[in-house]
């Protein structure tokens, strides 16, 4: 029996460090082969069949280029994770600083869906599955996160759409809404906010893992397999969705 993506060639967007690079790492042990497209270069040496192409997905010409990549390159697209994004400062809403929204709507938002409109016209011959990185704040907010908490429903609201309209090309269109991931940038912002004066790093994680029904928020590797499991024909009858991987937080 064959790896469950052998043959399929994958996008993935911010896929250098983080939560990116883990799914670039499942998808490839799975059979995937591909493009990783970031501004960064990848904080290690890709697996085999993995290839970086680096671009801003705020830059059309950018996202059309990587997709074009794609296409020179292995002649088809299969799957693509729309996964790069920023995380803003935390502001009040009488505060937020609306150049900063505009800069932040660009990459999460704009990013995501110029990632979706230039693959469709490369997938609409196979088909194949798109999954977008949403948020636990795609589904609800928190205080001082307004323009996070946006950006995050403004993606739910694409992925909702965005599969009505692709099913017909056999298309699939999901989203992950991870909760809090104990990334490195994750942990930068806490202890950035620590020196502030606000609780310190373990007791920030402590809480976060009190809050959830595992007794422990998710992990890189959870989002990936997630990842793997919307990339996959395991989820072949799932589109327009969103698969929360959060521990169960309320």
């Amino acid at each position: 029996m064959g790896l469950p993506l052998e043959g399929q060639v994958a996008l993935v967007t911010g896929g250098a460090s983080g939560i990116g690079r883990a799914i670039v790492d499942t998808l490839a042990a799975a059979g995937a082969t591909g493009l990783v497209f970031d501004l960064d270069e990848p904080e290690a040496a890709l697996p085999d069949g993995f290839a970086a192409f680096a671009g801003d997905v705020a830059d059309n010409a950018d996202v059309r280029g990587v997709v074009d990549a794609v296409i020179d390159g292995h002649r088809r697209l299969d799957i693509v994770i729309a996964n790069a994004g920023v995380v803003p400062g935390w502001s009040e809403s009488e505060h937020v600083d609306l150049d900063e929204w505009d800069r932040v709507f660009a990459i999460n938002v704009r990013g995501v869906m110029a990632t979706i409109k230039h693959s469709v016209g490369a997938m609409k011959q196979w088909g194949g599955a798109i999954v977008v990185m949403g948020s636990l704040n795609s589904r609800r907010a928190h205080p001082r996160q307004c323009l996070y908490t946006a950006t995050k429903h403004a993606v739910l609201g694409i992925v909702r759409a965005a599969a009505l309209d692709l099913g017909r090309y056999g298309i699939r269109v999901n989203a992950i809404g991870p909760g809090p991931i104990a990334t490195q940038a994750l942990i930068d912002r806490i202890e950035t906010r620590a020196a502030d004066g606000q609780p310190p790093l373990d007791d920030v994680l402590a809480g976060f893992d009190s809050d959830a029904a595992l007794g422990r928020i998710a992990t890189v590797d959870d989002v990936a397999r997630a990842a793997l499991f919307l990339s996959s024909p395991a989820s072949a009858g799932i589109t327009g969705q969103i698969l929360p991987v959060d521990g169960g937080l309320p």
